[in-house]
């Protein structure tokens, strides 16, 4: 366990929350600033869904970069784990399910467009706290994608608004997003209370700006 994991009776109550939000709420927000707290939280989610409900899982990052960080700075050992396992080749199966990684750009699509619809059971979307949203030119992209209708889809097209959401929450029964200072109707919004709102901190007298992102450095 690393110092600033998060407690067992944390995850636990955590994961509690989302089970029950979710009875009524299958499409979550979590707009948080604690990013690697909040997937820690979403993917053990998921991962106790897998256990109940068999199918495919769909892990969404924003790109591969965030992926590897994911992999090393998830608040528990077991979230990091598996996501180290995940990031290649992409696809893992556990417990009578199948876990898949791919990013915001379309061309990384190819093996979740091929999971049969009927098998999708949920997915968790993450977008980076300070990068780029997903590129709306995705043409340098179409030739990396195999299946002819993905293909029409992203020729000489603009890709709408929060596409790598909403094309999931179209298709998926469950969705978590993890979104900070973003704003999605279609999402309801949850928060965890252990979480501080005041993100300015004092170092030797000094307020830091609450913009930092402050899970970069720990």
């Amino acid at each position: 366990m690393k110092r600033g994991d998060l407690s067992k009776q944390e995850l636990y109550e955590s994961v509690k929350t989302m089970i029950e939000v979710s009875e009524e709420h299958p499409h979550i927000h979590l707009s948080q600033h604690k990013l690697f707290t909040l997937f820690s939280i979403g993917f053990q989610y998921l991962l106790y869904q897998s256990t109940k409900n068999p199918g495919s899982y769909i892990i969404r990052v924003e790109d591969s970069a965030l992926a590897d960080k994911l992999a090393r700075k998830s608040k528990d050992e077991s979230t990091r784990r598996f996501i180290q396992n995940l990031l290649l080749p992409r696809k893992l199966k556990f417990s009578g399910s199948t876990f898949f990684l791919d990013f915001f750009h379309i061309g990384s699509w190819n093996l979740t467009n091929e999971i049969p619809k009927e098998k999708l059971r949920g997915a968790l979307i993450v977008k980076n706290t300070s990068t780029r949203p997903m590129s709306e030119s995705p043409n340098d992209m179409v030739e990396l994608v195999e299946d002819e209708q993905w293909r029409a889809e992203a020729s000489g097209i603009d890709l709408p608004r929060d596409y790598y959401v909403n094309f999931l929450k179209d298709v998926v029964p469950q969705t978590i997003t993890i979104a900070f200072e973003q704003e999605f109707d279609s999402l309801h919004p949850v928060e965890f209370p252990f979480i501080k709102k005041d993100k300015e901190r004092t170092v030797s007298g000094v307020t830091l700006s609450s913009k930092i992102d402050w899970d970069q450095f720990e």
